[in-house]
């Protein structure tokens, strides 16, 4: 093993170690909220895509499920462009698109089983059907809702991960091939660590930001 997995494992000694299990156990309750909180979730992963996630946060703090689900696209745009959010105009209108979604059955609320093959599935629902979710997007929702065996490779994991040599380069951009791939690396790391790809999400992004956020 190499100086990530020694690092992680040192978080595990640490303080940190109570404050990931403490948002692992959110996200699992998360997982018995309705539909309209599921929504509210998925629009602030929405709003992490190419951002920063601190002011995603503040915005979904503000806005609330019930803003998200009602506010119209001028008022959304207006509060998005506030926080200084990077590319309101665009982020408004896919949440506004995505609303025809959310009183829909076997959808936003009930596209992943508890398996992987399950959480692999609804990961490409979302991918194909919410504009503003990509591979990573998506993951991030459904790690935030309860689903643990995705990867969310955002620029800091993806940095972690070439500076201990598990990849060759950091991509610029992601086909699925190339998502799926790296995934699979991480999920590989995750599983030598004895822990799952969620939790070692968290361990790595406390790394590079020193918090535990969502």
């Amino acid at each position: 093993m190499g100086k990530l997995t020694d690092s992680v494992n040192e978080l595990r000694k640490s303080k940190v170690k109570t404050e990931v299990e403490r948002k692992l156990r959110i996200f699992s309750d998360f997982n018995k909220k309705n539909n309209k909180e599921w929504f509210g979730e998925m629009c602030f992963c929405i709003l992490t895509a190419n951002s920063k996630a601190k002011t995603a946060i503040e915005i979904q703090k503000e806005l609330t499920a019930s803003g998200f689900c009602t506010r119209c696209l001028s008022e959304l745009r207006g509060t998005i462009k506030k926080h200084k959010h990077r590319f309101h105009n665009n982020k408004a209108r896919f949440i506004v698109e995505a609303r025809k979604h959310v009183d829909v059955k076997d959808k936003i609320k009930n596209i992943a089983d508890k398996g992987v093959k399950g959480q692999a599935e609804a990961r490409e629902w979302l991918v194909k059907n919410i504009k503003g979710l990509g591979y990573k997007e998506a993951s991030h929702f459904l790690r935030n809702i309860g689903y643990f065996e995705l990867a969310i490779l955002d620029r800091h994991i993806l940095n972690l991960m070439k500076e201990d040599g598990i990849i060759n380069e950091k991509p610029k951009s992601f086909t699925k091939k190339r998502y799926l791939g790296i995934e699979e690396k991480f999920r590989q790391l995750a599983s030598k660590l004895g822990m799952g790809p969620a939790e070692l999400d968290l361990y790595m992004w406390y790394m590079k930001t020193g918090f535990v956020l969502k």
